[in-house]
């Protein structure tokens, strides 16, 4: 035969070409994502038990790899509610059983759907990355739908509230800077206005609501700053819906200037490019409250206390506040509105003046003090030298 040598040599050849080649099994690697965003939520459903809970977490607590991706984002989507948004306290790597899949499948339509703990602008960033890593469409959609959640939510005056949709009478209500909800939700947007990568897939209708709603949502951080006496100095953790005023939330959470949440608006308007004189004199205000309002030669210890029963477990240590001249400037969590007194509060909504004053329970299970505005303080010179090079607000006289 002619070409028997020929097709022996081939057949050599294919045989030389390794078998995982020809596999149709190949399993397809892919980075790890970042899964912090989910920490919150996550620590909540394993520690505090929730009788309202649509599933619970098994007793072995088994949990998907943090490189099983495309797994995790199904489990998102699973715990996604109909109506775009997602549930707070829930992990989203938990490994699910069929019964817990089949109960929230089942209770689509239960909409306590929300932003608070890091809860539904992570779900829709995590998606985004596992649909741009594996181009598979149902992260897209469910994507999507949780971008259109977003737009739907907020307030016509730009603000969102904790939950949506809105639980009347609840404070929850409220236009919610705590815990970092709405910049949770201004940071998001603002990656897709500027186009980052992850978001390339949105189309231009969308990318147009988008940019309207950050848009507004500018507006609003602008429209809240807390003026006195003709002077901005910063903001509260929520504020009135309606009226834009420093609103109550919790018992214990008065209206007040609060400079941890503060701390991250600013530095979320320094991000901005090219700023308008808006957004810049805002920046300067509250830069000239963090600094007027810091706290020095003041240290804020934890020691350990005898045991007291308390609501949520057993008290084994307590704060106290300390001189230390060697400390690094501190600030309260709350100024008193019109005095600018250090703040505290306690269940029964009493205003009181030192951190000794509040019970126990409250005096160890909340944070009173914060260190946030010291990461504006070291970025502010960078930042006035750029956009408000004539008007140093930290220079002294």
């Amino acid at each position: 035969m002619k070409n028997s040598g020929l097709i022996v040599l081939i057949l050599g050849s294919i045989l030389l070409v390794p078998a995982s080649l020809f596999s149709t099994t190949q399993k397809n690697t892919y980075p790890e994502f970042d899964l912090s965003g989910f920490s919150s939520s996550a620590k909540h459903w394993y520690t505090i038990y929730d009788r309202h809970n649509i599933i619970n977490y098994l007793p072995e607590k088994p949990v998907y790899k943090p490189e099983e991706i495309t797994k995790i984002a199904d489990n998102i989507i699973l715990f996604q509610r109909n109506n775009g948004g997602w549930s707070k306290n829930y992990d989203m790597q938990a490994i699910l059983s069929p019964a817990q899949k089949d109960s929230l499948i089942k209770t689509k339509n239960i909409l306590h759907t929300t932003f608070d703990n890091s809860t539904t602008y992570t779900q829709i960033e995590y998606l985004a990355k596992v649909y741009r890593a594996t181009h598979i469409a149902k992260y897209k959609q469910a994507c999507l739908k949780g971008l259109q959640f977003c737009i739907e939510a907020q307030y016509d005056n730009g603000g969102w509230p904790q939950y949506y949709p809105i639980e009347p009478g609840n404070y929850s209500r409220r236009i919610t800077y705590n815990d970092g909800g709405y910049m949770g939700i201004m940071n998001l947007l603002k990656r897709i206005v500027d186009r980052d990568s992850d978001f390339v897939f949105i189309k231009k209708s969308m990318y147009k609501k988008i940019t309207k709603a950050y848009n507004k949502g500018i507006e609003c951080i602008l429209n809240t700053q807390i003026s006195e006496n003709g002077k901005q100095t910063a903001w509260c953790q929520q504020h009135d819906e309606i009226t834009l005023q420093p609103a109550w939330a919790r018992a214990f959470e008065p209206p007040a200037i609060c400079n941890a949440e503060s701390s991250g608006i600013v530095l979320f308007l320094m991000d901005i490019q090219y700023p308008d004189k808006r957004v810049i004199n805002a920046i300067q205000s509250a830069v000239k409250w963090f600094d007027e309002s810091k706290i020095v030669n003041t240290k804020v210890i934890t020691v350990k206390a005898p045991a007291e029963k308390a609501r949520y477990g057993t008290l084994k240590t307590d704060r106290i506040v300390t001189t230390d001249s060697t400390a690094a400037p501190i600030w309260t969590r709350y100024y008193e509105l019109g005095s600018h007194k250090p703040l505290f509060c306690d269940r029964n909504s009493k205003f009181l003046y030192s951190l000794s004053e509040v019970s126990r329970e409250r005096r160890v299970g909340y944070g009173w003090y914060t260190y946030s505005p010291e990461a504006v303080l070291k970025r502010y010179p960078k930042w006035q030298k750029r956009w408000a090079s004539e008007n140093n607000v930290l220079k002294k006289e």
